[in-house]
């Protein structure tokens, strides 16, 4: 049977990212005076309440949808679970919204609030919450509930790290809910997600500044999409990260590919942009929620993650990542920094080490596809140490196996505001050929700062992916681009030379070189070629000694014959490995990426001792006149 409908009465309009921003604001505020003091704790608060809020709007919308076709409707919660019976405000005006099964929005709340304080909690702790952790796993057995459709699954794994409200004053809560309901259905259908999760981002944000314990979640947004617009998916294909986060790649993804759709994509490529395109693993308790809710707030609203340890392979939950492919067409992560592992992950790959960020990047060797391209963030140290097997090896499988097509140089300070200053780089890659060319981007030069960041425009990207012509690039990129042009005498770098897409001419710029790879690899092999041969002919010799050491033996010679023919042997093996030592040094610095920019322009100071000293002295006449006229003023006064 139809509904009863009654007319709609519209919230106030928040009509740009900047009033929603506000509004969310407002909604945090409320949240720190009631014992939600930092991001860390009233992000995960939000969390889980906007989310509600927005599955209850796309359950309505749903319900509408396959009610205008005659269709049936199963929801993901009934009643009074769904936010309309518990959060949404109550109101006896004959306006009124009223639920499917025709009471007024907010008729549970309203019961609560007529039995007393503190009902509400009540409800929320001990009715709320264990249904919707039990959609997922049963209570009484802990195993995971057969009958949960995939929509409940989500629900009840965003809600596992919710045991209890946090907030701890009522009167506070239904202020919450009543700011986070106006958020209205119109704000949150296809159209309006762009905005919204830019809010969430904002929120996100805050849970990666310094000294929030946050900063290994986070990515700055302007860089992920700048990988993103660099890497240009293509829709139909699989996107995936190993150490998602709160899922900031897939979530930019998400966003990228949909613009490449447009409005006029059919619902089956949106369906396959929703269902079959993401894929991720995040190991945190407290982040994996949470990128669930991120990505139902982008749109993505049957996230495939992985809950548990990419690098160990065990799992803590792979439910609702039953239909992951075995390898990926692209990879976009930023590993964690300065992460360690134990033997429990290493055994899994060739080349052990603790060393997080190396196994990751083994790990997406292993599940990228033939062709596939991956963007990802690493750690200057992995780019230029030598001195350990594992760093050499994994790099020398990277560019046997790939083609490390670019490697961009970041700013020192960019992660900053993460609670990290460690020096990063970009790196671009496409599996299948070997790398030949290496082209380098160097943006270490950049002043990042908290009112300064790193943008789209540093990169070439405009915010939807589009080229930037030098025209449209901010004056004082351009004006610092000319400045170095007149100092190092070489010609302003056309957008051509700076753009990373694949493809595109890549030329040499005060800012960009190219580095030919396998003339590299030939070079060091030509060097080694005397070693290795040198230390072939004394292992050859030790040979001869081995022999002659057990002929002597044979014969029982004396002890000081003995003696001397072993003591050849011990030094000739110490020749030989010093020598293979050299020659191995030589081919482990061909695979030290550190990006050293040989365009790079020095200022020198050239003066003689004489002219610094007459500088330095006219420098103190011209403080000792100004400090005289001084003195002067204020004795006249």
């Amino acid at each position: 049977m139809a509904r009863k409908t009654t007319k709609k009465k519209q919230p106030k309009a928040i009509a740009s990212t900047q009033s929603l921003s506000a509004f969310v604001k407002s909604i945090c505020d409320i949240m720190r005076r009631s014992n939600c003091a930092s991001a860390l704790q009233y992000v995960p608060e939000l969390t889980w309440i906007l989310f509600l809020r927005i599955l209850d709007a796309q359950e309505e919308k749903a319900r509408d949808k396959a009610e205008a076709v005659g269709a049936t409707f199963t929801p993901a919660l009934a009643s009074p679970y769904r936010w309309q019976d518990w959060a949404a405000p109550f109101s006896e005006k004959d306006d009124h919204l009223q639920t499917s099964d025709g009471k007024p929005y907010g008729w549970k709340r309203q019961e609560l609030f007529a039995a007393g304080d503190g009902r509400l909690f009540d409800f929320i702790n001990k009715e709320l919450l264990p249904h919707l952790h039990g959609l997922d796993v049963d209570a009484r057995t802990g195993l995971p509930n057969p009958s949960a459709s995939r929509k409940q699954r989500i629900i009840g794994r965003i809600m596992t790290a919710v045991e209890r409200v946090r907030v701890d004053s009522e009167t506070n809560l239904r202020d919450i809910l009543d700011k986070v309901h106006q958020i209205h259905i119109d704000h949150v259908d296809d159209t309006h997600f762009f905005t919204l999760s830019q809010v969430y981002e904002d929120l996100l944000l805050k849970m990666g500044e310094k000294n929030s314990d946050g900063g290994q979640f986070f990515t700055p947004r302007e860089v992920i999409r700048a990988m993103v617009h660099t890497v240009d998916p293509e829709p139909g294909k699989t996107i995936y990260d190993p150490g998602c986060g709160t899922g900031g790649f897939l979530a930019i993804a998400y966003e990228h590919i949909s613009r490449k759709l447009g409005q006029s994509a059919a619902s089956l490529d949106i369906d396959t942009l929703k269902h079959d395109t993401f894929f991720g693993r995040e190991k945190e308790n407290l982040v994996f929620p949470i990128a669930l809710a991120n990505l139902v707030l982008h749109g993505i609203d049957q996230p495939n993650l992985w809950h548990g340890n990419t690098l160990t392979g065990r799992a803590t939950y792979a439910a609702l990542f039953e239909q992951a492919p075995k390898f990926f067409d692209y990879i976009l992560t930023n590993p964690p920094f300065g992460g360690k592992e134990g033997k429990d992950a290493q055994k899994h790959f060739d080349f052990e080490t603790s060393s997080t960020q190396v196994l990751f990047v083994q790990d997406i060797l292993s599940e990228l596809a033939p062709d596939g391209t991956c963007a990802i963030v690493l750690d200057e140290g992995l780019l230029f140490r030598t001195n350990e097997s594992a760093f050499v090896e994994t790099k020398r499988k990277l560019v046997d196996e790939c083609d490390l097509w670019a490697i961009v140089s970041l700013p020192g300070g960019v992660f900053s505001t993460a609670g990290a200053g460690v020096k990063t780089n970009l790196l671009f890659f496409t599996k299948g050929r070997k790398t030949e060319k290496i082209w380098y981007y160097d943006l270490s030069g950049v002043k990042v700062g908290k009112k300064t960041p790193l943008t789209l425009a540093h990169f070439g990207f405009d915010m939807d992916g589009s080229v930037l012509a030098d025209a449209q690039l901010p004056p004082k990129l351009v004006a610092d681009w000319k400045e170095d042009e007149a100092n190092a005498g070489k010609s302003f770098p056309s957008y051509a030379g700076l753009l990373l897409k694949r493809g595109t001419p890549q030329g040499e710029s005060r800012y960009s070189w190219t580095v030919d790879f396998a003339a590299r690899r030939a070079k060091a092999r030509e060097e080694m070629q005397p070693l290795l041969d040198e230390a072939a002919a004394i292992k050859a010799d030790v040979v001869d000694l081995k022999e002659q050491l057990k002929r002597l033996k044979k014969e029982k010679a004396d002890k000081e014959a003995l003696n001397a023919v072993d003591g050849q042997i011990r030094e000739k093996e110490k020749a030989a490995k010093d020598i293979e030592t050299k020659a191995a040094d030589i081919d482990a610095a061909v695979f030290d990426l550190k990006a050293v920019n040989p365009n790079a322009v020095t200022k020198v100071d050239d003066r003689t001792p004489q002219q610094i000293i007459g500088s330095i002295e006219q420098q103190g006449r011209i403080v000792s006149e100004a400090l005289g006229r001084l003195a002067t003023l204020l004795t006249a006064e």
